[in-house]
């Protein structure tokens, strides 16, 4: 009966699917790792109507959240996920949020959109901030010479490891219905992160630049338009959950150490 079928079966949902296969579920899924086509509607009805359980990590666009909009009336699972983003509060001016704070006052407003509209579906929403691990590092962007030292005092984000999604989500499977934060336990700036990285790597620090003249992309300049930290307790407390990497040291340390940065 443990039966899983991902919508977007891409990098966090993968290591969510290597996990839940570990601890012998079956998994099926569309994605760039799934065994289906989003848009083969046959077979990926037949596989719902087979799955106790169905997660999405497929991210919303300019016509609503796909999923449930190709989807919705063949969800009829007790349990629904749906991997959100942090980005649903907006700019908190480095505050902390939990997830009694509001939501879709961001840049993000086609995310908080699919965000409530999980909810309202009875699922569990895991929102997360900016993730990283195995091929996906601060590491690999200080050794390829493409990290940023941005000059932004007091800008702080949060993040959290690949890992510690795949943890959360599964201990999630035994929680209630609601909206829970997956983060790690030290907020810190961007520049935090790179320094650290550099640290571990023995490599010079990248210059401090202003936004202008580091020449980011739009969509890396909105990056640092937001600035919050997030909270992780509801998620600790009603779903037992704790992160393996309660920090980013700790995390950038165990990448560097098995290869995989």
């Amino acid at each position: 009966m443990a039966h899983m079928f991902i919508f977007g079966l891409g990098y966090s949902a993968g290591v969510i699917a290597d996990r839940l296969r570990m601890m012998g579920w079956t998994v099926e899924g569309t994605g760039s790792s799934g065994d289906l086509a989003f848009d083969d509607e046959k077979r990926v009805r037949g596989a719902l109507r087979k799955a106790s359980h169905v997660l999405s990590s497929v991210p919303p666009n300019e016509g609503g959240d796909p999923v449930l909009t190709r989807y919705g009336g063949a969800l009829r699972q007790d349990w629904l996920g749906y991997l959100s983003s942090t980005g649903v509060y907006g700019d908190a001016g480095g505050a902390w949020v939990d997830e009694s704070a509001p939501t879709g006052g961001g840049r993000r407003s086609m995310r908080s959109e699919a965000d409530a509209a999980w909810l309202a579906r009875g699922a569990r929403v895991f929102r997360l901030p900016g993730i990283y691990g195995p091929g996906r590092s601060a590491l690999g962007r200080v050794r390829a010479g493409k990290a940023h030292r941005i000059d932004l005092p007091g800008q702080v984000f949060s993040r959290i490891h690949v890992e510690d999604i795949a943890s959360g989500v599964t201990a999630g499977l035994e929680g209630a219905p609601g909206a829970y934060n997956l983060a790690d336990d030290l907020p810190c700036s961007q520049n935090a992160l790179i320094e650290e990285a550099t640290r571990l790597l023995g490599l010079p620090l990248p210059p401090l630049q202003s936004l202008e003249e580091a020449g980011l992309s739009p969509a890396a300049r909105a990056f640092y338009a937001e600035n919050r930290r997030v909270a992780n307790g509801k998620a600790k407390r009603l779903l037992g959950w704790r992160p393996r990497y309660p920090t980013y040291r700790e995390g950038l340390r165990s990448l560097l150490d098995s290869n995989h940065e």
